[in-house]
């Protein structure tokens, strides 16, 4: 798996493992993760991608009837990970285009990071973060380091040290760097956002809007359950629309955040065999 992956060498590839049935309707299709180096425990897109294909396979397998209308697809597909099980709910809109919901794990927040030290590891200015908001590190099951900075003209033109960068992030306990602004190109969105990894560039990466989500809210970025829009994949000419959610689960010692959602919509590209 690792070693297709690799010769995909798309952001992520996804392997579907047959098992009983018994055991798929009880815990959920078996579904393994894959960059193009390693293997991770949970990654959003490629979640909600490989559900929008089971959909469509199951659909293939149960069409309607010689009407010619079309049987709708189920519209709960829940699939186990490393992590454990991720449902993903659709929504059919009629003409439009379905929409695909994950449910991630509740988020756990960690530290908050000095800009300095950020600016020292990534090579990014310390002027250009932005000091009203927290650079935090926040996990839904892979631990994303979020830095916003203060505009739209210094994500687009962001250059990082990807080699400091990891170094700093394995002595923070952090996985990779979601960087985003507030300034966006569509102003219906909330945030831009970027991620580089692998020397390269991720177009969407939902695990991370998962984060920012609840990042989002815990800030006063957006409301609690409120859906709102994150822009990422602009600048490599892959615009990606991910639309992201979080609750507060208010108590009388803190306000948690919970149910984070990330969704959107999925586009077929290729379709082709490999021969081992």
């Amino acid at each position: 798996m690792q070693g297709i992956a690799k010769e995909m060498n798309l952001s992520e590839t996804t392997f579907i493992l047959p098992r009983d049935p018994a055991l798929e309707r009880e815990r959920g299709i078996r579904v393994r993760i894959f960059t193009v180096q390693e293997e991770l425990s949970f990654a959003g897109h490629p979640t909600l991608g490989t559900a929008f294909a089971l959909r469509g396979l199951e659909m293939a397998k149960n069409p309607g009837e010689k009407s010619g209308i079309e049987k709708p697809g189920p519209q709960k597909i829940v699939l186990e990970l490393n992590l454990g099980k991720v449902p993903v709910t659709f929504e059919d809109g009629g003409d439009e285009e379905t929409f695909g919901e994950m449910t991630q794990v509740d988020p756990t927040f960690g530290m908050q990071h000095d800009r300095e030290a950020v600016a020292h590891a990534t090579g990014v200015p310390a002027a250009n973060f932005d000091e009203s908001l927290p650079i935090q590190t926040v996990s839904t099951g892979v631990p994303f380091t979020i830095a916003p900075l203060k505009s739209l003209a210094s994500l687009q033109k962001l250059q990082i040290d990807l080699n400091g960068a990891a170094e700093y992030l394995a002595r923070t306990q952090g996985k990779f760097f979601y960087f985003v602004c507030r300034e966006t190109v569509d102003h219906e969105a909330r945030l831009h956002a970027r991620m580089l990894f692998y020397n390269g560039e991720d177009p969407a990466t939902g695990s991370a809007a998962g984060c920012a989500a609840g990042w989002m809210v815990a800030h006063s970025i957006a409301r609690p359950d409120e859906r709102v829009l994150i822009e990422q994949g602009v600048e490599m000419k892959r615009p990606s629309r991910i639309f992201v959610r979080a609750s507060c689960q208010n108590n009388r010692s803190n306000n948690r955040i919970v149910n984070v959602r990330v969704g959107g919509h999925s586009v077929e590209i290729m379709r082709g065999e490999i021969f081992l």
